[in-house]
């Protein structure tokens, strides 16, 4: 199959549910438990048909290899795994007599690696990182491709994600006062160096009352993590702490202590957190 065979395009449900088209051929994505499956059926419709997607998945999932991967895979995923019961089937693995379907292996095992449906979008589903190894069944080029492109629909979302973040949270913010802290907390004709130590306690302020640190101190606890303590905050922590620089802003034009400042808002970052944890997340943001 040469490359423009695999023509790769995208499509959105209402539902949430997502298909790729590979090599003219449309495969399903759902989400369960916030993770991502790719219907095994629907690739290998791309191989030989919808005729023999059934056999196709049980020949794979049969092999000693394929036994070895996804006992592994849930054995690093999966607390609840069945051990005994995947020694026994990987003991049987090779014999010509060994038949092993998904629904089988699920009740066996209590595996959480795939997923099997019935109704308009029925057929099996594996979670991402077993479906990328089954495409080795069908095709190196083909699973290259679904690769590619499963990863292309995931940074669009994220993209999505970001922006929808931000638009959202021009709705329930309070207008900030840009030059706030310039106006009222930096001297006339301070120096630079002056002017960014009072910025970087400006922003400590607000670690301590959301995060309870300074940055300082959490990058000291934590030497092996990239970043600063924000790059590892929630959704619900970032809203909170747009909130609290509008806040802590306003508080600043009205001339009130940093000591007393941090107390209140601390206070109020407490109030947030426990709302904002309450609601579902979506709901919140309409």
């Amino acid at each position: 199959m040469t490359s423009n065979e695999y023509a790769v395009t995208r499509h959105f449900f209402i539902t949430k549910m997502a298909k790729l088209t590979v090599n003219q051929t449309e495969i399903t994505l759902i989400s369960e438990k916030n993770q991502d499956y790719i219907s095994l059926t629907d690739m290998a419709n791309a191989k030989d048909g919808s005729s023999r997607a059934a056999d196709i998945i049980k020949n794979w999932i049969r092999a000693r290899y394929t036994l070895e991967f996804i006992g592994t895979w849930e054995l690093i995923n999966n607390p609840d795994f069945k051990v005994v019961e995947f020694d026994h089937f990987k003991s049987q693995a090779g014999l010509p007599s060994f038949v092993l379907s998904i629904s089988e292996w699920i009740e066996s095992t209590n595996a959480i690696g795939f997923i099997v449906k019935k109704g308009k979008y029925g057929g099996t589903y594996a979670h991402k990182d077993i479906a990328f190894e089954f495409g080795s069944a069908i095709s190196v080029p083909f699973k290259l491709y679904l690769i590619q492109e499963f990863q292309r629909l995931k940074e669009n979302e994220q993209a999505k994600i970001g922006w929808t973040v931000k638009r959202e949270l021009s709705k329930i913010n309070y207008h900030i006062h840009t030059d706030a802290i310039k106006e009222n907390l930096i001297p006339i004709k301070i120096v630079d160096t002056h002017l960014s130590v009072i910025f970087a306690s400006e922003a400590d302020i607000l670690n301590v009352a959301l995060f309870g640190i300074t940055a300082k101190n959490w990058s000291t606890l934590n030497p092996d993590k990239k970043g600063n303590i924000r790059d590892y905050a929630t959704i619900n922590e970032l809203i909170c702490l747009s909130n609290l620089e509008n806040i802590n802003a306003l508080l600043i034009n009205e001339g009130i202590k940093q000591k007393d400042r941090i107390l209140k808002l601390n206070e109020i970052a407490i109030k947030q957190m426990q709302l904002l944890n309450g609601l579902n997340n979506r709901d919140l943001l309409k």
